[in-house]
């Protein structure tokens, strides 16, 4: 009997693994991934503050566009004045809908990475063919907005068809950021060139945290903290990865600001201990074993 598998990666257990270090001989790699999203008037898809009700549905659209307008301009600013950089996952279709947004973040020296082409739709539901023309799409008005060639990948919704590794290893990326089964990056096979995989959080992520488990941004900031604390002292027997995703309409808000500010500033300031990054310069580190 046979029983459905991906296919991607055989299991490894963590302690049994070769241990190495980033750079500088540091062993927790700490990255921010901020989401930048647009969204559909009237339809699509889209997180909710509140039941959404019928179509246009006001409430939890403006409060999505608010994130653009406001409060991903406040996280610039916290971003700034931590020295921190950031990983920007950005909607494609942002650049006409919020122009000067992703520029503003570019102007940082942020990373920019694909994020399909709006959260109103999500790409594992469409048949191969479609999905290739969606992730064609996306790379192609990033590269040229940016001069060069999106690196990584996160799918709208955390969205994967069974082709989604094949198609984003022929399109040309070097690592994608929907898996979140380890703390290490790991090698996925694919029909072609493998891709890296890249942990990102779904429990240290301000959507599943907040949107769903209604947690206050006192409790998320503390998970944070948490988190870390736990990750630098586990990070002395081997490479860790931890990750923190943002989307400006929810922790960019005034009263879950202060307490995520407070979160950031303490892991900024063990940025002796550990490696502050992006999700771009992890995939790129030549130390990372082959798969």
């Amino acid at each position: 009997m046979t029983f459905p598998h991906h296919g991607r990666y055989p299991y490894s257990a963590l302690p049994d693994r070769p241990v190495y270090d980033w750079p500088g001989g540091k062993r927790l790699a700490v990255y921010v991934a901020l989401n930048l999203e647009t969204f559909d008037f009237g339809s699509g898809l889209g997180a909710e503050l509140a039941p959404g009700g019928p179509q246009p549905d006001v409430l939890n659209y403006a409060w999505r566009d608010w994130g653009n307008r406001v409060g991903a301009w406040r996280m610039r600013d916290l971003f700034d004045a931590l020295h921190m950089p950031v990983s920007v996952l950005a909607n494609s279709r942002l650049y006409r809908d919020c122009p000067g947004l992703i520029e503003a973040f570019r102007a940082r020296g942020d990373e920019i990475v694909a994020h399909g082409r709006s959260n109103a739709e999500r790409q594992g539901v469409l048949d191969e063919a479609a999905e290739r023309a969606l992730i064609a799409e996306a790379t192609e008005v990033l590269t040229r907005e940016e001069g060069r060639a999106p690196e990584g990948w996160l799918g709208p919704w955390i969205s994967q068809s069974h082709a989604t590794p094949d198609l984003l290893a022929e399109a040309g990326y070097r690592y994608l950021l929907d898996w979140c089964h380890d703390d290490q990056p790991t090698w996925f096979a694919t029909r072609g060139n493998p891709i890296l995989a890249i942990p990102y959080p779904q429990e240290l992520n301000d959507i599943p945290a907040i949107v769903a488990r209604k947690e206050t941004g006192r409790e998320f900031a503390q998970a944070i903290l948490d988190g870390f604390e736990e990750m630098l002292a586990q990070s002395a027997s081997a490479p860790l990865v931890m990750g923190i995703a943002l989307h400006p309409y929810i922790t960019g808000q005034p009263h879950r600001l202060g307490p995520l500010r407070r979160a950031l500033a303490h892991i900024a300031s063990h940025r002796d201990k550990i490696w502050l990054t992006t999700a771009g310069a992890i995939a790129a580190h030549p130390g990372i074993p082959k798969g």
